[in-house]
Order: structure tokens, then sequence, then C-alpha cells
């Protein structure tokens, strides 16, 4: 069987620390107006944990899910800033963002505590989206591979029942907010890297998304590669139409 014919489109805007109540108001409205044009993919909002609320209100039933942008490996306890599981439950996130470079980099988030922060999630029925990507300078020295596999060693170990259930970004850190973008084929030469790693574990069916300036204009050029199931998508995730656009392409 030809598994990318089994791997439905998935399209995730990441707001970032971007909002407030009115603007989302309008960014939603825009999108539950046009998500009939969408087809055959799925798409997702993740926004800042004060806005959930909003968001889960407005997207109910519009078939448009919606998740977190971190959640906290702990269940509950003294841990002040941290955001739980359970607590993401009850604004209905299908979603949670984990691993993104700007977490590791500002944050100083190991390999380890990212696979944590994914089982936390799998454990409460969230479908964490794991994202991976390496630097310029190491892109540059030709470590691109060996930056992939380092990251994605202990979710791998999580096991194939687990990773059956999570998705996989791949977001190279220097075409992040940059406007660079990886050429097709360069996303797709990782992409099927890692889904070599996958296919290993007998779980090829797992989407890996493209993150990176990606924008209307060069989606479909993205999509039409055969490892590539979508796109996690950042700044142009904040223009519903641009978004809506993406999905569509």
């Amino acid at each position: 069987m030809n598994t990318a014919l089994i791997r439905k489109r998935l399209v995730i805007g990441n707001w970032k620390m971007h909002g407030a109540r009115s603007t989302n108001a309008t960014l939603l409205t825009g999108l539950c107006a046009g998500v009939s044009v969408v087809h055959n993919c799925d798409m997702a909002v993740c926004a800042p944990f004060p806005y959930l609320g909003q968001v889960s209100a407005c997207l109910h039933g519009t078939g448009i899910s919606w998740g977190s942008q971190d959640i906290s490996k702990h269940q509950q306890g003294a841990f002040t800033g941290e955001v739980s599981a359970d607590m993401l439950n009850d604004f209905g996130c299908q979603w949670a963002l984990v691993g993104h470079s700007e977490r590791r980099s500002l944050h100083g988030e190991t390999d380890q505590l990212v696979a944590d922060k994914a089982a936390a999630a799998l454990s409460a029925g969230i479908s964490p989206v794991v994202c991976v990507g390496e630097t310029q300078a190491e892109q540059e020295a030709g470590l691109t591979h060996e930056v992939i596999q380092r990251q994605l060693q202990p979710v791998l170990a999580l096991g194939a029942e687990s990773l059956a259930k999570l998705v996989i970004a791949y977001e190279p850190v220097w075409a992040i907010g940059t406007g660079l973008t990886a050429t097709p084929q360069q996303a797709q030469d990782v992409h099927a890297f890692i889904r070599a790693q996958l296919s290993g574990l007998n779980v090829p069916q797992v989407r890996i998304l493209y993150g990176g300036s990606v924008k209307a204009s060069n989606a479909s050029s993205l999509f039409a590669m055969s490892d590539i199931d979508g796109a996690l998508v950042g700044g142009a995730s904040l223009v519903a139409e641009e978004f809506l656009r993406i999905a569509a392409s």
C-alpha cells in the first residue's frame, strides 16, 4: 500500500506570542467563514494559553481544531507558570506543540524534556506535534541528519504505539521568521530521512509537517513533495485569508 494515500494533509497555525481578544475574534471569524473552501485537509490553530477559552468557543463545531503552544511534563503540583495536559483538556485541546525551536533555544529545552512533554500529552489523549530542526551553522556544516536523529532519538524511544499518535514538524531554524525557506527538494530530503526512521519502527503513516516561512505562494510546491504532509505555519497563520489559502493549496 502507498502510505502517502492515507496521510491526510494537516496545516497548523502557530500564533506564537501574538493576539488580543479583539484581533483574535476577527481572525477566528475569518477562518470560520472560509473553512468551507478547504477540502481534504485538517486545520488547527495553536494559540497562547490565555486565549484557549476564546478559541475553543469560536471554533467548536467548525471542523477546525485547536491546541497549545507548549505543555508541562508534570501532571500537577508546585510548578508555577506551567500548564498541564489535564488543564488543556478542559479547553478541548487536540494538539500541543513540543520542542519548538524557540522553546529549545530560549528556554533550554533538551531532547529528553521534549520527549517527556510528548509523553505527557499522549497520556492525556492530546496529540503532540514534535518539532525538530537544525540551525544555519549546523546546516552549513552538513550536520542536518545528525541533528535530526539526535533530537528524534528519545521521541522514537517512546515506541510505535505512541509514535502512531503524534505528528512531527521539521522546521529548519534558519528558515523561521527569516523569509528564507528550504527549497521543496531540500525539505523533502529531510522529510524522507525522518520517514525512514519512522518506517524502521513500522509507523510510516505518521504525518510530517514542514515549518519555516510557509506562505500561500510556496505551499503548493512544498505539498507536492511525497513526504511533506502539511505545514506548521507561523506569521501567515495570523491572516485568515492567507492561512486558508495555504490549507487549500
